[in-house]
């Protein structure tokens, strides 16, 4: 360890092998926050305890942080009662030595100065460690560990050092913990309609789950022709929209409304995704817009739809047959040059696994859900994944999707935080048409105008609130599902 009560700089001092670290900095933005304890709220917004190189200034911010963040003073009084019990401290010089601190404090004017110091220079640690287990692979030659991987693994190691400033991760402390969640509830009760995620835009899904939540992996299952990729369209195009960020204290850019979406569009190409979302923004079909069949009023309304979207922070990747490693990276990449959200692949089962395995298709499917459970907790982002449903689900009379419907793999269910099922009972009704004239013709007829455009987001899992039903709007031509007529309530509640 250095030699924490030496005020002389470290720079680059002593080895070949040079460790970019300043001592005379650590020391500088610390003595600075026990001068003027405001000083510390706006280091605080970049730099945490880990980016200080020496161990006992590591031990002091954290001090300083835990008495300030909890109305106390940090002084060298209050810091030689919180740290008398720590070795290395006392070691260092103990009271004595945070009295110099704040005594021999170069300016507090350039007090944030010194901060951004110490925290580039810890990013330049992060760096050199990066490097050195990168060369280190790479002079290996191993048939198990592919420079493909070699690159997936360093662009991952390089991604969270651009996000938190250091290499690795660790314990979090329950008091950081406690922080963050209560932010989450202070920007949710702030915020219009309670939300502490991003809303779907949909008021009925709203409500029973708070919005996407950061790190939530939600699964949007269903069989063929029931709208997934509809919903899930209309939510990331609902969420761009909503977008908007305001400056920090530190300068950065803070959303606090809506989302930078990324998409995979694993099924479907760009073009033809955005041929859907035009459509439901121009009111005209997309099979009008394929064909070209479209009058002058409808071309307009393109058109201004086209120019009104055009700015949406909506980022589409349609390659397809993309590995969960792939994908990772991708997202990795988009979130350091663009910020990032909200995620959404469509869908689940057309990644590929890693290659590496023989164990079959559940064991694929298993490494892909955890993959993307991960990558949610990685990014901090909600990601909504599609997913296909067996056929057991047409098998039986009633056709509401259950959660023993999904696809090859129970690890689906137990990697989700939340499952969603779309289901439209219109869908199979309209297929059942008895001959027309008869008493069963009317009957249907019935049972369709009774039925409408509704359709179901049936919630099977949810870790953070209730199971239960959303219904929505559905329209077919424009592949738009919005909420329901409030008008719809009040005629059921009548009936």
């Amino acid at each position: 360890m250095a030699d924490g009560a030496n005020t002389s700089d470290n720079f680059n001092r002593g080895t070949d092998d040079k460790i970019p670290i300043s001592l005379d900095a650590e020391q500088a933005i610390l003595g600075a926050i026990l001068f003027d304890n405001e000083i510390f709220y706006r280091a605080a917004a970049f730099l945490k305890d880990e980016h200080f190189y020496d161990p006992v200034h590591q031990l002091i911010y954290a001090a300083c942080s835990d008495l300030i963040n909890s109305g106390r003073l940090a002084s060298p009084l209050t810091l030689d009662t919180y740290l008398s019990s720590s070795q290395g401290y006392v070691e260092a010089g103990g009271k004595t030595y945070v009295e110099k601190l704040a005594a021999n404090v170069p300016s507090t004017a350039g007090a944030i100065d010194f901060a951004r110091i110490v925290f580039d220079l810890s990013v330049c640690r992060g760096l050199m460690a990066v490097g050195s287990e990168m060369v280190e692979r790479a002079k290996v030659t191993d048939l198990d560990d592919q420079p493909a991987r070699q690159l997936e693994d360093a662009e991952q190691a390089l991604y969270k050092l651009a996000e938190t400033g250091k290499y690795g991760g660790g314990f979090k402390r329950f008091g950081s913990a406690l922080t963050e969640a209560i932010e989450l509830a202070d920007a949710a009760f702030k915020r219009d309609g309670g939300l502490a995620g991003v809303a779907t835009g949909l008021k009925d899904l709203d409500r029973m789950m708070g919005g996407l939540h950061p790190s939530d992996l939600i699964i949007l299952a269903g069989r063929p022709s029931m709208g997934k990729t509809a919903l899930g369209t209309n939510i990331a195009i609902n969420a761009a929209k909503a977008h908007r960020t305001e400056k920090q204290p530190d300068g950065s850019l803070k959303s606090v409304e809506g989302a930078v979406v990324g998409f995979f569009s694993l099924e479907m190409a760009a073009e033809q995704l955005a041929t859907r979302i035009l459509s439901e923004f121009a009111r005209v079909p997309s099979e009008k817009i394929r064909r070209g069949d479209i009058d002058q009023e409808e071309f307009d309304r393109i058109y201004h739809a086209a120019r009104d979207m055009e700015q949406l922070p909506l980022h589409i990747d349609d390659t397809g047959g993309i590995s969960i490693a792939q994908l990772a990276a991708r997202a990795r990449r988009l979130k350091r040059q663009h910020g990032l959200g909200l995620l959404v692949v469509d869908y689940l089962q057309l990644i590929t696994g890693s290659g590496r395995r023989n164990d079959g298709r559940v064991q694929e499917i298993t490494e892909i859900s955890q993959g993307l459970k991960a990558l949610a907790k990685e990014l901090n982002v909600p990601i909504i994944a599609l997913a296909q449903l067996s056929r057991k689900v047409e098998e039986r009379d009633d056709k509401r999707p259950q959660l023993a419907d999904l696809r090859e793999s129970g690890s689906i269910e137990q990697d989700a935080d939340v499952v969603l099922f779309v289901f439209r009972e219109k869908y199979y009704l309209s297929r059942t048409e008895p001959r027309e004239g008869t008493e069963d013709h009317a009957k249907w007829l019935a049972q369709l105008e009774e039925i409408g455009d509704t359709a179901e987001v049936i919630i099977g899992k949810q870790r953070h609130g209730p199971i239960g039903k959303a219904e929505l709007h559905f329209e077919e031509k424009f592949t738009k599902f919005s909420d329901l007529d409030p008008g719809y309530y009040s005629q059921s509640s009548r009936d």
